[in-house]
């Protein structure tokens, strides 16, 4: 087991989840709020860190599709360090019902474009969590020759990123990665629902939480066998499926009422033109239902019973928090699609070859270590390395004998700053 230095590089302890408030930030470093402007003028805020009286030529960009990454833990011990960065939200912060991924790649330029404006030689983009795959999809596309980037969202509309500036990362580092959004979606989707209206509606034969499949209630594990588990998996591709169906339903018939609006102008009819406009939302259901989460048996790896919110996912499933629950059609399809969304993480690694690091906490409960691997095994890198950190939770929290959360653990963000002033000197 790696074990961690609380006092190496300046790092401070904070026991709380995720989040360093700026409270905490020492007199020696600055804390500007900037507002960035992507190419096609939508706007996003973020915080920049700098130590004080010093021009960095290294900076750090953190962002996530999701949520707002201006207080990332990770953040006062890379500002300690010497380096320049940038926490930020994207143009949709904290509510994805209507993030779409390749929008997000101009806000993610934007970003590193301010980082390079205020003296940045050279800039690292750190992806944590779902931050990893936005990254790794970012490096990607800016990697791409000229001409050969996407021309259109996951949905099919038209969305040309050849028009835009991406300007490349020189390095990636992925602390507490996954797969990707949609990847990860299609491994906590609950296949026993067999209606979309009805939350409660359920199929017992593949029912992860019917005691006669195995489910035990936590914080005893669960007991699935592979028969079992090879039906469920097939269930959750198939709920995927329909799900993305629907999604492209509602694309179409907007698609087709807005080619009659266009062809009879203000001759359509006043049902046409509504459709035209209409932007569907769609309630999915139950998305706390990984087979990992409860029995860890399943490629074990030392994590506790829990998902990534709660230690009983079997009732979190049924109440109001869950990923993707409240979603537009097209944000489906580009963020939570295991078919359609292009921000997976492992075939975007192989298309870039700058520098990665990639950090794993073995107690991720949403990441298997043969991802993590095969993430570092695919990536295109030259020089890439994978640390991995044991005993330690997804938020980088110290899982307890108990399996209950402990203190925060700085050995995954002091792996990075290594890895940093060894290739990035400051």
């Amino acid at each position: 087991m790696i074990q961690s230095d609380p006092h190496a590089h300046g790092t401070v302890q904070n026991p709380t989840a995720g989040r360093t408030s700026v409270v905490d930030v020492p007199g020696s470093i600055s804390v500007e709020p900037v507002e960035l402007i992507a190419e096609d003028g939508a706007l996003s805020r973020g915080l920049l860190y700098r130590p004080v009286g010093k021009t960095p030529r290294v900076g750090v960009h953190l962002m996530h599709p999701r949520t707002d990454q201006s207080t990332n833990y990770n953040i006062l011990p890379l500002a300690r360090a010497g380096y320049t960065v940038l926490g930020r939200a994207g143009r949709w912060p904290n509510n994805d019902s209507a993030t779409t991924h390749e929008h997000l790649l101009l806000d993610l330029a934007a970003g590193i474009r301010r980082l390079r404006d205020v003296g940045c030689d050279e800039v690292v983009l750190l992806g944590n969590s779902g931050g990893s795959s936005l990254a790794a999809f970012y490096q990607a596309q800016a990697s791409a020759a000229a001409g050969e980037l996407l021309c259109h969202t996951a949905a099919g509309d038209p969305f040309d990123l050849n028009r835009f500036d991406l300007p490349l990362a020189d390095a990636l580092v992925i602390v507490g990665g996954h797969i990707g959004q949609g990847g990860i979606m299609g491994k906590l989707i609950d296949p026993a629902v067999i209606d979309e209206n009805d939350p409660l509606a359920t199929d017992p034969a593949i029912d992860l939480y019917n005691p006669d499949n195995g489910f035990r209630e936590p914080a005893r594990s669960s007991q699935f066998d592979a028969a079992f588990l090879a039906r469920y998996r097939d269930g959750q591709a198939a709920r995927m499926r329909r799900i993305d169906a629907r999604a492209l339903a509602w694309i179409q018939r907007q698609r087709e009422a807005r080619e009659i609006v266009e062809k009879l102008g203000d001759a359509a009819p006043v049902a046409q033109i509504r459709a035209a406009a209409l932007e569907p939302h769609m309630i999915v259901f139950r998305t706390t239902a990984y087979p990992a989460f409860v029995d860890t048996s399943i490629e074990p790896d030392g994590r506790p019973v829990t998902s990534y919110f709660s230690t009983t996912p079997h009732l979190e499933n049924f109440g109001a928090s869950g990923f993707g629950r409240y979603i537009t059609p097209r944000a489906w399809l580009s963020t939570w699609s295991e078919t359609y969304s292009h921000a997976q993480t492992i075939p975007n690694l192989a298309k870039s070859d700058k520098p990665l690091l990639i950090v794993h906490y073995s107690g991720d409960c949403g990441t298997r270590m043969s991802e993590a691997r095969q993430m570092f095994d695919t990536a295109a890198a030259a020089d890439k390395t994978m640390e991995v950190v044991e005993g330690i939770d997804h938020y980088g929290l110290r899982i307890a004998a108990d399996g209950s959360k402990g203190e925060r653990v700085w050995t995954g963000t002091n792996l990075v700053i290594d890895w940093l002033k060894a290739r990035f000197p400051v």
